[in-house]
């Protein structure tokens, strides 16, 4: 393939990075990955990933194939350390309102060969294996040196530059940035497991609160099987690992027989942080994934926070790239991406020093309360929202009581169309959408195709029946006649009436620079 002048460099073919690059190649932009690893990564890793997610796998064009790699997951048990059930927090297993069922399971190989073989077919992705960055300059131009696998070294010229090279990233390391440290560091052993045949378990999450071992079992897909245990500090890792000890770990679940006839794909220690880099833009040079935010694994958010930087980032970049949208607006990536990825940073704290038993004084404290909070109505059938709503800002008008919408994500019903059912994601572009309850009055109703802008009146949509209440019905209840939707799906800004989607379009054009029809408010 013939390098582009320019292109984004991506330093990192993980999800994160693939997925960036698949992103940008939908609006037209190419890039060079750099990855030092000469092969993907062939064993397990994340495990989860929501509906919101989901959303993003099908902007790049997967979800439809990914989506028979995964398992709906139907929640959460809390279990003491005899494996008494102490309480159930329970997740619909059908489509929300994302269009995807709220939590999947998955095995990260399976999403990385689609991710990969996706990028294979696109032309504007030149994915470059065995490279080792050495160098990334900052500034508005930045320059990315590497050595390959032959020792040979090269420079990219990049129009930008995407850190998604993990938690020892060498881009953040060559500008030499560094990280809030939320002080947590605790070690947990890692164990995925393949069984020759279903266990007989409930198949959702089961979190073992016990202050001797805090452990996490999940049924990923298939007969695949992931535990997590807490490493104490005085603990000799590699007696931990011994196949005695494995054998002792597992014995709640698998007999000596049963653990005989499988087969261990990985036993591996992890040290879980929470940090988050203090910047995440040094000229044309950004951070996203572990590059920039880790956090522990107790509300599954680690991939899903890398992934919701890349959308993020993506359409902001592109926008500037394509001179419809100032250089100031990529500093709403940080300003947005770091208080949400912090805000679920400190929510798996929270979880997991509630959960998890702690090895501190407090820990039979903490399970008495975790014991009674599970008697407490409506605690055990819900889970704590993973992806709390954005902030206000630039891209974000003022919230409020007559404005909740904004900062959150528009729901996704199934359609009808005379092609079939579809996802609303699919009939809007990849660009900005207006929203109505009802058609545009006829002095307005050019203005949005005229300004670039997909118009849906939801209120014209035949949806397929669900359980989940229709945007019209959610736009409804919130009294709101219009939303302008961006480029990821979150809601912009919210029109009351009609009379007031003139702001709507003015609110479009004040970060839409392109040369567009003025529009009267």
């Amino acid at each position: 393939m013939t390098t582009p002048t320019n292109p984004v460099v991506i330093v990192g073919a993980g999800p994160v990075g693939v997925v960036c690059a698949l992103l940008l190649a939908r609006r037209g932009i190419a890039s060079v990955i750099l990855e030092r690893h000469r092969e993907p990564y062939a064993l397990p890793r994340a495990v989860h990933l929501d509906d919101e997610v989901f959303r993003i796998l099908q902007a790049i064009g997967i979800a439809d194939e990914f989506a028979p790699q995964t398992r709906p997951m139907p929640g959460m048990r809390l279990v003491d350390g005899r494996g008494r059930v102490m309480t159930e927090f329970t997740r619909d297993t059908g489509d929300g309102r994302n269009g995807f069922p709220p939590d999947s399971m998955f095995d990260q190989p399976d999403l990385e060969r689609i991710l990969l073989h996706k990028a294979a077919e696109v032309d504007l992705i030149d994915v470059r294996r065995g490279c080792q960055v050495t160098e990334v300059s900052g500034g508005a131009r930045p320059v990315v040196c590497y050595r390959d696998l032959a020792g040979t070294t090269a420079a990219v010229d990049a129009v930008a530059v995407i850190g998604c090279d993990g938690a020892n990233s060498a881009v953040r390391a060559q500008l030499g940035i560094t990280m809030r440290d939320f002080r947590f560091d605790e070690r947990w052993l890692v164990v995925d497991v393949l069984t020759p045949a279903p266990l007989d378990v409930w198949s959702g999450v089961h979190q073992i609160c016990d202050a001797h071992r805090a452990a996490t079992f999940m049924p990923v897909t298939g007969n695949r099987y992931r535990w997590e245990f807490r490493v104490h500090g005085d603990e000799d890792l590699d007696a931990l690992r011994a196949e005695d000890s494995l054998r002792q770990l597992l014995s709640p679940w698998l007999s000596p027989t049963a653990l005989a006839e499988s087969e261990i794909m990985r036993h591996a220690s992890y040290t879980f942080r929470a940090r988050v880099a203090h910047t995440w833009r040094n000229g044309s040079v950004f951070l996203a994934g572990d590059a920039a935010h880790q956090t522990p694994p107790f509300v599954g958010q680690g991939l899903g926070s890398g992934l919701r930087d890349a959308f993020n980032l993506t359409w902001k970049l592109a926008d500037v790239l394509d001179g419809v949208a100032q250089d100031s607006l990529l500093d709403t990536y940080e300003s947005e991406r770091k208080p949400h990825a912090t805000r679920i940073i400190v929510m798996a704290l929270v979880v997991g020093w509630g959960l998890t038993g702690g090895q501190d004084r407090l820990a039979s404290i903490r399970r008495a309360l975790v014991a009674a909070a599970c008697h407490i109505p409506r605690i055990a059938s819900a889970l704590p929202d993973a992806s709390p709503a954005l902030s206000r800002g630039p891209l974000v008008r003022r919230r409020g009581f007559r404005s909740r919408l904004n900062g959150t994500l528009f729901p996704q019903p199934w359609v009808r169309t005379p092609d079939g059912a579809r996802r609303l994601d699919d009939l809007l572009g990849t660009g900005y959408a207006l929203i109505t309850r009802g058609p545009l009055r006829d002095h307005a109703a050019y203005r949005p195709a005229a300004n670039g802008l997909t118009h849906v009146d939801v209120d014209a949509l035949t949806c397929v029946p669900s359980s989940n209440p229709s945007p019209s019905a959610v736009m409804r209840s919130r009294h709101t006649h219009a939303v302008l939707l961006r480029p990821d799906r979150v809601v912009m800004a919210s029109a009351r009436t009609s009379a007031d989607v003139g702001e709507l379009l003015s609110a479009y054009q004040r970060v839409h620079c392109t040369d567009l029809e003025e529009i009267p408010v």
